[in-house]
Parts: C-alpha cells; sequence; structure tokens
C-alpha cells in the first residue's frame, strides 16, 4: 500500500484504499455537486446509485487510490479489473472534488494508477467520460490518451509502454575484458622499458 504525503500539507496524502476503506469513497462520491456527478457517471445520478456502486467496487477487485485530507477522501483514480470490462479492458475512472481542483491533485492520481496498472501487467487501459468533461479530457490526453466521440460520451485508450529493465550482465563483460586486455599491454611496455634502461633486454 502507498503512503506518500503531498507537497505543502502534512495532512494530505495519496494511497490505495483497504477494502475496509471503501466506504471513504462512497462518501467522497456524495460529496460530488451535480455538475461532477454528471461527468464522473455520464449522467444524473442519484444517492442510492452511488451507495449502490461503492458496495460494488469493494467486492468486485477494484483498486482506489485516493487523495486524502484530514482523513476523507477528496480525490480517487478508480482501475477496474478487465473482468468487469466486455472486451477485457481494465477500464480507469476519477473524481476529484471542486475544492481541491488546480492543484495538480488529478495528475497525481493519474500516474500513482499507471504505476499501479503496470504492476498488475496491463498493457492498456480504457478511459470514458462525459464529452463535455474538458479537464478529464485534457488531462487524458496529457497521458496519451487518444479520444473518440460517441453518444455524448468521449472514450479512448492509453497504451501502457514497459518498464525498462536493466541491461543483462553479459553486456558488461566485453567492458571488463577490454580493460584487462589494456592492463596487462600497460605492464608489458612498463616493464620492456625498464629492461631496456639497464641493458637486460639487449641480445647477446
Amino acid at each position: 500500500m502507498r503512503h506518500d504525503t503531498i507537497a505543502g500539507s502534512a495532512k494530505s496524502s495519496v494511497r490505495t484504499l483497504r477494502r475496509e476503506e471503501l466506504a471513504l469513497l462512497r462518501d467522497h462520491l456524495l460529496r460530488l455537486d451535480g455538475a461532477s456527478r454528471r461527468d464522473r457517471f455520464h449522467g444524473f445520478i442519484d444517492d442510492g446509485f452511488i451507495e449502490r456502486y461503492a458496495k460494488k467496487c469493494a467486492n468486485d477487485g477494484t483498486v482506489i487510490i485516493a487523495y486524502l485530507q484530514d482523513g476523507a477522501v477528496r480525490g480517487a483514480a478508480e482501475l477496474h479489473p478487465p473482468e468487469q470490462s466486455p472486451d477485457s479492458q481494465p477500464e480507469i475512472a476519477f473524481s476529484v472534488e471542486t475544492a481541491v481542483r488546480r492543484h495538480g491533485v488529478g495528475s497525481t492520481l493519474f500516474r500513482y494508477l499507471i504505476e499501479e496498472a503496470r504492476t498488475k501487467g496491463y498493457r492498456s487501459l480504457r478511459i470514458t467520460t462525459g464529452a463535455q468533461n474538458e479537464a478529464m479530457r485534457a488531462l487524458a490526453h496529457k497521458f496519451g490518451a487518444h479520444l473518440t466521440f460517441r453518444h455524448g460520451e468521449s472514450t479512448g485508450s492509453i497504451e501502457l509502454e514497459p518498464q525498462r529493465q536493466p541491461e543483462p550482465a553479459s553486456l558488461a563483460t566485453p567492458i571488463v575484458a577490454d580493460a584487462a586486455r589494456a592492463m596487462v599491454n600497460f605492464n608489458r611496455a612498463y616493464w620492456r622499458m625498464w629492461l631496456r634502461m639497464y641493458g637486460w633486454g639487449r641480445a647477446a
């Protein structure tokens, strides 16, 4: 579980929620204003739907990376497992409360979510947002999503580049061998010089 402090505030952090903490996600989603709810869920959503949605996330393997202030979730990034998608592609979603917007919370959550997806071995992610959600669309583009419009929604995918692996140790072998040869040649030249100086290297 990651637990990192946001710069400038000792009472703010970003970390993965435990299953027993999913009520914090529910409370966060219930605090979203009407426009934010429509952007997050692509339409009008009542409190009952959010209650059921949060409970489902607690039981279907969804990973929630949360931005917390004073113990309350103020922003959330959701990574839904591929088993929940008809095309077996993991899906991501974001929500940030109005009071903490324009402070880099969305970008921070996005970076952590991509790191989590790579850890799980996912090669691509699907993102869906409302066509009017300019902030989310801009954030998705920032991280490489290519969005298309359909039925009032923007849908796209993010291709995840594999993490760079350290170079094999065998690549260092020629370098070590070259260094050893250079040292041997240096020693030979050094002793030949001394032998010539004292006449030991002359023919009899």
